[in-house]
């Protein structure tokens, strides 16, 4: 993609020399050697198209520009922390606008905030959402471990339950990487882009009343932005990358790398097809995505998508009560799908 960091690296397989020696005759010690044959480097192996997320149209209200001057956040605090302690605060955060509110599990970042734009981005965008967190956690406790706080998008008040992946849903949002010199000096993650989504397996969930029946089982798959410090010992400068979540045994694959040149906008995308695959994207700037961003494609867990129900973001921090979390900007997420056809039907006739 043009002027994006979201090129996704292609390895090329180089053919071994064959060393094949010819037509030199025992005890003409003179005799030139023959020419040793060489193989040509294969081609780059084309990617095999995927859904690109932005394909389709846009689900009915499943967006949101932050243009609108009355934008704002009602905090209602103390968050909820119930991941941590199963205390669930209500009533929680939620956006005058009705359709952002406080993850339930781990609460509402300590800053939700309608901003300028950093720096340019889409055209004929002027504001976007900023996000950062100082106390993530349990409220008036302080861990001293990285803590994550989330923003969800209300889909349900849109898309009701949420798309089958026969619609063929995606999810594509903008954020702006600060400059290296304003993040979290923490390794590891700092801002994560996911979906919560539900197939029928083996529940897991070990608060879940029916835990290890077969059921509907949610799961959380995404991207997250993870931070590098410079290391003088490793003569390493200060770098980010890109962790997927997840692979089939729910391990996280290391994605593109982030240095500080491609530092500003990104565009990210999830796409989600009907043989339940969850496709990962990612490319620097705000074009639309193709498939030179396709990151990889996965089953996480094993599992086969077959609903997308919602999506959010998360703000990472250690919670030390004093260190702020790196400040994000997001930036017009949208919801796609791609109508699937109809089926032609007929209509039987009377006999009279």
């Amino acid at each position: 993609m043009s002027t994006r960091m979201r090129s996704t690296v292609t390895t090329m397989a180089l053919v071994g020399v064959c060393l094949a020696w010819g037509g030199a005759v025992s005890g003409a010690d003179d005799a030139p050697p023959a020419k040793q044959p060489t193989a040509s480097p294969k081609p780059p192996v084309a990617k095999k198209p995927v859904l690109v997320p932005g394909t389709g149209s846009i689900a009915k209200g499943a967006s949101d520009d932050f243009e609108n001057e009355k934008w704002s956040w009602n905090y209602n605090h103390p968050k909820s922390s119930e991941e941590q302690d199963k205390r669930m605060r209500s009533p929680m955060g939620r956006s005058t606008n009705k359709l952002w509110f406080e993850g339930p599990k781990r609460g509402t970042p300590d800053v939700v905030k309608r901003v300028p734009l950093p720096s340019p981005g889409i055209e004929g965008s002027t504001h976007g959402l900023l996000i950062a967190s100082l106390n993530a956690g349990i409220p008036g406790r302080t861990t001293y471990q990285m803590q994550q706080d989330d923003l969800v998008f209300a889909a349900n008040r849109v898309v009701g339950r949420g798309l089958s992946v026969a619609d063929s849903p995606s999810v594509v949002t903008r954020v702006y990487l600060p400059p290296f010199e304003q993040w979290e000096k923490r390794n590891g993650p700092t801002f994560g882009f996911r979906a919560g989504c539900y197939t029928h397996a083996i529940i897991t969930a070990d608060d879940h009343p029916d835990e290890g029946r077969f059921g509907l089982e949610e799961y959380w798959p995404g991207m997250f932005i993870c931070y590098e410090q410079a290391n003088a010992k490793k003569k390493t400068e200060n770098t980010a990358y890109i962790r997927v979540r997840g692979g089939r045994n729910g391990g996280e694959i290391r994605g593109p790398t982030i240095p500080a040149d491609q530092l500003g906008w990104w565009t990210l995308g999830l796409s989600f097809t009907p043989d339940g695959m969850v496709h990962y994207f990612a490319s620097p700037g705000v074009d639309d995505l193709t498939m030179d961003d396709h990151i990889t494609s996965q089953l996480p867990y094993g599992y086969r998508t077959e609903w997308l129900k919602t999506f959010f973001f998360n703000v990472c921090t250690m919670d030390d009560g004093k260190t702020w979390s790196t400040p994000w900007v997001i930036d017009d997420p949208k919801v796609y799908f791609v109508k699937r056809p109809q089926m032609a039907t007929t209509t039987p006739t009377r006999k009279k």
